[in-house]
């Protein structure tokens, strides 16, 4: 990894304990410029570009769910594979007290609590995608099959078209 100015976060903390090869790259942040801004700064696709997504159960579990930025979460889907009958977007003060970052810059490294992480299952066909690393304007580039090593992970199949 290269030198590079960036940010030293709890996420980015998280990944160096767990020894996790990562490339930071921070770019201007703009209100609702989403996963589709990153992608054309960095100039990869946005389907590479992962959003994490705070969001609770009809039983008031918080979790997290990892998606492809080009593609939007099926509620509904999610909703039957993780056995809850249903699922929502968290409020922006729960997600942000729960996760310790700010709606825009939320990472799933180095929550204020551990929150279960469902991911896409085919983020893991990726060779490489780019992550919030925990600020607004700040994404990591990493291996996918890092994140089954360093988070409790469970495989969802909930992708729509956006």
């Amino acid at each position: 990894m290269e030198k590079r100015d960036y940010p030293v976060t709890p996420g980015i903390r998280f990944l160096r304990e767990k020894k996790v090869p990562f490339t930071p790259f921070t770019y201007s942040y703009e209100d609702h410029g989403g996963t589709a801004r990153a992608a054309s700064f960095l100039e990869v696709p946005e389907h590479a570009v992962i959003k994490t997504l705070v969001m609770e159960s009809d039983s008031r579990q918080i979790f997290l769910v990892l998606m492809h930025g080009d593609r939007e979460v099926s509620t509904r889907q999610l909703a039957r594979q993780i056995g809850a009958r249903h699922v929502s977007p968290c409020d922006v003060s729960v997600a942000q007290k729960q996760t310790g970052y700010l709606v825009g810059g939320i990472s799933p490294f180095g929550t204020r609590k551990n929150l279960p992480v469902y991911v896409q299952k085919t983020i893991f066909d990726l060779e490489r995608v780019y992550i919030n690393a925990g600020k607004r304007g700040f994404l990591v580039e990493i291996d996918p099959l890092e994140l089954r090593r360093i988070l409790p992970v469970a495989e969802v199949d909930a992708s729509v078209e956006g």
